[in-house]
């Protein structure tokens, strides 16, 4: 159980990151999904950052440069994304730009898993998925995931998420009931969000890219940014579901809330523990 100050340290540390983002407007740079790109430009647009939706190859060079963090989503991948993909990671690790992958439905082909395994040799700072991503992209073997959704809870992935970090450099957050968030060592356990949450599409590419966002402001401490990222992401789902009738208006009230996130609320419903 947390102490007290513990979980006090954890709130104002939220609070902080998401003051940051709103004063420093990030320019994170989204090649995303098509199913994503809009609510993924939302939600960073409503925590307080600047999208950039670029992700032709020939605009690497001259725009990756300027941003300051990077969020890499393979949701719809085809050859012709890939080589923009790994262009822009390779030069974000290159110039010190901290980038998150999300290995969407990592498992369910061949060109797929090696794709993401060539990203994660590009040394993203978090990588970020669900349980099912989670654990085929540690064991590079073909899992069972079921398109996009998740079979497994986050919590069976712990291990899988403490091996793929260690592995790999990268700080691994998995997305479910409770977020898991490690670096392989320390394992923190993010309790905020919603089940209505997952029956909107993109809302995971979404939190990738707030990931980004608040990893562009703290860079140096990558896995307090992202357990502060997720943990506002499911603040705003909490505040959105109690407005909502249905996934429609809870993907409307979810952009409103992040928005409108004030201190005393963020003090208040941030629910963080460690588990290891």
């Amino acid at each position: 159980m947390e102490s007290k100050s513990e979980q006090n340290e954890w709130s104002s540390g939220v609070w902080a990151h998401l003051t940051a983002v709103r004063q420093q407007s990030p320019l994170v740079q989204c090649i995303t999904n098509f199913v994503s790109m809009d609510l993924v430009a939302n939600t960073l647009l409503s925590a307080g950052a600047s999208p950039a939706m670029v992700h032709s190859v020939v605009e690497i060079p001259d725009f990756t440069p300027h941003i300051h963090a990077l969020c890499v989503n393979v949701g719809t991948l085809t050859p012709d994304w890939l080589p923009s993909m790994k262009a822009a990671a390779e030069l974000a690790s290159k110039l010190g730009k901290p980038w998150v992958l999300d290995p969407a439905a990592v498992s369910c082909s061949g060109f797929r898993l090696k794709a993401c395994l060539e990203l994660v040799k590009l040394k993203p700072t978090v990588i970020k998925g669900n349980g099912s991503e989670i654990i085929a992209l540690s064991s590079a073997s073909r899992g069972h995931t079921k398109g996009a959704d998740s079979s497994h809870e986050s919590t069976d992935a712990i291990e899988a998420a403490k091996s793929l970090a260690l592995s790999s450099g990268a700080v691994v957050a998995v997305s479910g009931a409770v977020d898991i968030v490690t670096d392989g060592k320390q394992v923190i356990g993010v309790h905020n969000g919603t089940k209505m949450m997952q029956k909107i599409t993109a809302t995971g590419c979404s939190l990738a890219g707030l990931v980004a966002a608040f990893l562009a402001i703290d860079s140096s401490r990558a896995l307090e940014a992202t357990v502060s990222a997720m943990s506002v992401f499911g603040i705003a789902g909490e505040l959105g579901e109690a407005m909502a009738n249905g996934p429609g208006s809870l993907r409307m009230h979810l952009i409103d809330s992040l928005y409108g996130l004030d201190e005393t609320t963020v003090l208040k419903r941030v629910n963080i523990t460690r588990l290891g």
